[in-house]
């Protein structure tokens, strides 16, 4: 038996550091974030979520960084001990041509003619190559990486680049509505990249990505009147879980941007997509039977215009239920986002119900209409917005920007709430924010099966399937504004 000792010591410290993977009832490829041997990617979207140009010498905005660990050691259960500080080294999956890869750019196999000269094309095609690069086998199906994705809001409307619900448009002019400074305000960033190494301790793994719009800004100089964004991942060999520390400003030239960390759908649509995408979500969670727990610490809010999401899920079905098919004058992009800025302005109320949602239903099943001033709870809402192309709305409703998705959308914004704790959501405005970091576990299935969404009268309701779940801000419109958070243990769990 004291041989036996040290061998059950080793089998639970296992179970510790990477858990019963057998048993588990994640639907992610790197449950808590806690696999050594990481897997992360960038992607950079336009207004429309497209990419429209690429950056000068960038290549297509996509890139990863994906590597295994090595060590003299691995045959031995020794390796996952703390007190072991050499040895290790990582084997990297994507090399620096993989991600500087950009239209004009051939790869045989890879890249099809049709996309060699189209930036649009070409960065859906680089992205399945990248995620085959990092492709992890697993049951129910492989996993390819964490999502880092930054959006920029600048919408030049004479480009001619955004359809509007789906449908293409010619450019026109409609100055003051969009931010933007003029032609090339809808720039790809420049990005940087710090490809993930060991440090001095020889334990320590670090990597990053940053950059910035201003093409021409020198970083070394400080960030005063440019934007900047940056993604720093950090963890020790066999030790807890990569914390992914997150910086984002704002800029006059770029007021409107976005940075959020997602796990999306390892293929097929993810949330704001209209072709194949690559991600963490090795199975797709459906409502109700869904929880997302998640560690997050924000050092800096981004001032009153961050629409701080502490959980933003986003799927995608037609107003008769069906599920998307890539038909853009059809496809309706739909997402739920809980907003935890204490500054948040409350849009919904009873003098403005076109900001609210038809229904709000209680978790025990009452629904209450939002005439009922009474019984509606407006304060548990920011803002409800209607799919432009929907055919028999309730009047009066407001429209979801017709831009900045490939297709129609539709949007619900939550704010904190006594109605929201039972679901283990925020109930105060300002819990969880700077200052009062927490570890969230979160029953998005359960109330994401009773918020609203519309659709057509007559029709079987559409199975909520969510093809990305992911936390971040979107800076709306502000100068000079600074977010900064961290998020660990990120973990979606199917109940």
């Amino acid at each position: 038996m004291k041989q036996l000792a040290p061998i059950f010591s080793a089998i639970i410290l296992l179970l510790l550091v990477h858990g019963d993977e057998g048993s588990s009832s994640t639907a992610v490829g790197d449950p808590g974030m806690k696999r050594d041997g990481l897997r992360v990617a960038f992607e950079a979207w336009n207004f429309c979520n497209e990419v429209g140009f690429e950056a000068p010498h960038m290549g297509s905005p996509r890139a990863a960084d994906c590597f295994d660990i090595s060590s003299k050691r691995n045959k031995s259960i020794r390796k996952y001990q703390s007190n072991i500080t050499s040895g290790y080294s990582l084997v990297h999956k994507v090399s620096d041509s993989d991600n500087k890869l950009g239209i004009g750019q051939r790869k045989s196999g890879v890249i099809s003619e049709a996309a060699l000269q189209n930036p649009d094309l070409y960065a859906v095609e680089k992205e399945v190559y990248l995620g085959s690069l990092c492709q992890v086998s697993d049951k129910p199906n492989p996993w390819s990486f964490w999502m880092v994705m930054l959006k920029n809001g600048n919408y030049d409307t004479n480009s001619g680049l955004c359809p509007e619900n789906g449908r293409k448009i010619p450019p026109f002019n409609q100055p003051g509505k969009f931010p933007c400074f003029g032609t090339g305000c809808m720039n790809q960033p420049v990005l940087n990249h710090g490809k993930t190494e060991l440090l001095g301790d020889g334990h320590t793994m670090r990597g990053w990505f940053n950059g910035t719009y201003e093409l021409e800004a020198d970083l070394g100089n400080g960030f005063d009147g440019i934007s900047y964004y940056e993604v720093v991942w950090e963890k020790r060999i066999g030790v807890g879980g990569w914390v992914f520390k997150h910086k984002l400003k704002t800029s006059p030239k770029y007021p409107w941007l976005m940075l959020y960390l997602r796990a999306d759908a390892t293929k097929g649509f993810s949330g704001g997509y209209h072709y194949d995408s690559r991600g963490m979500l090795k199975t797709l969670p459906e409502s109700p039977n869904f929880k997302v727990r998640l560690t997050l610490d924000i050092k800096q809010g981004g001032g009153p215009k961050s629409q701080f999401y502490l959980l933003d899920i986003g799927s995608c079905w037609k107003n008769n239920g069906k599920p998307c098919d890539g038909d853009v004058t059809t496809d309706v992009t739909r997402y739920s986002e809980m907003i935890i800025n204490p500054e948040t302005a409350r849009w919904c109320n009873p003098k403005a119900l076109r900001n609210c949602p038809s229904y709000h239903t209680f978790r025990n099943g009452t629904r209450v209409h939002r005439t009922d001033d009474r019984s509606f709870p407006y304060e548990a809402y920011h803002v409800y917005c209607a799919p432009g192309n929907g055919e028999h709305l309730e009047l009066p409703v407001g429209p979801c920007d017709p831009f900045s998705n490939p297709q129609g959308q539709e949007i619900l914004q939550l704010l904190p709430h006594p109605v929201w704790g039972e679901y283990g959501y925020p109930t105060r405005m300002g819990d969880g924010w700077v200052g009062d970091p927490r570890t969230w576990e979160l029953d998005v299935g359960g109330l994401s099966s009773r918020l609203y969404f519309y659709q057509d009268p007559g029709t079987t309701p559409a199975r909520r399937i969510w093809t990305s779940v992911d936390v971040g801000t979107e800076i709306y419109k502000d100068d000079e504004a600074i977010a900064e958070w961290h998020l660990s243990d990120f973990d979606v769990l199917l109940t």
